[in-house]
């Protein structure tokens, strides 16, 4: 999600937003139904890195991100083989940038997560970075283990543009998985988009994106567009909202060539 949600309908992100003239009602593009599958994901079973895989965090150090606020060091914490958010340090993201990719991610949720909605164990995964904060295109991380939100809001979302097939959340405590392909979009020399970007992805297992296509950047108001960028690093987001902060662990990419 791109921001807290306040008491009068706004998030912080979208105060941004407005201020800048971009005035719009962020509830207009949440989508309510139909509803998602819930679907009981098998056994955890998390993947080591292959061989020719970027390892960007294995549990030691985070040297291969960095804050989006300063471009310094990533402040978040590393105890015990994972990394967990530092509420008010803002987003991370890698100082290595990427086109088409595979990735792996391991999360979890607090046991003892309190909050409902978008307020509950939020995060995302941006699969590119193109600006500071939530500039980029996001994968929703969120505690969906009955826990009901607008569907292009929850886990497995392209956020604001397509709800996920099924709903595999485990209960918070739990380890839990996320693999992506990621094919980047393509832009010509004028900036327009000759090809839009895909994803497909898995959570726990579960095909929850089948070669979606992404219609643009995501944004807390309006409808999504392009802004023309190249390689681009891997974000993942210090929400903001009141919840327990979640964590992250085994997370490695590998790259792959574009596509004719």
């Amino acid at each position: 999600m791109k921001g807290i949600v306040l008491g009068v309908g706004l998030s912080l992100a979208s105060s941004a937003v407005v201020a800048q003239g971009q005035q719009g009602d962020p509830k207009a593009t949440e989508q309510w139904s139909p509803a998602v599958p819930v679907v009981t994901p098998g056994a955890f079973a998390g993947w080591t890195a292959p061989a020719d895989a970027v390892v960007l965090f294995d549990g030691k150090g985070l040297d291969r991100w960095a804050s989006v606020k300063t471009g310094g060091a990533a402040g978040w914490t590393v105890a015990d083989g994972a990394v967990t958010v530092k509420k008010g340090t803002g987003n991370i993201q890698t100082k290595q940038s990427f086109g088409s990719y595979q990735l792996h991610l391991e999360y979890r949720i607090p046991a003892n997560i309190t909050g409902e909605g978008q307020a509950r164990g939020n995060s995302g995964l941006f699969l590119a970075s193109t600006g500071p904060g939530d500039d980029g295109y996001e994968f929703q991380i969120m505690d969906s283990y009955n826990n009901p939100t607008y569907v292009n809001g929850q886990l497995g979302a392209i956020y604001k543009q397509t709800p996920p097939l099924a709903n595999p959340a485990r209960r918070p405590g739990e380890w839990q998985t996320i693999d992506i392909t990621w094919e980047a979009p393509r832009f010509g020399a004028d900036g327009a988009v000759t090809r839009p970007a895909f994803v497909t992805g898995y959570v726990n297992g579960v095909l929850v994106q089948d070669h979606t296509e992404v219609r643009g950047g995501t944004v807390y108001i309006g409808k999504p567009s392009y802004k023309p960028h190249g390689k681009a690093p891997i974000k993942l987001q210090d929400h903001g909202d009141p919840s327990q902060p979640i964590s992250f662990r085994n997370i490695w990419v590998r790259e792959l060539p574009e596509r004719g």
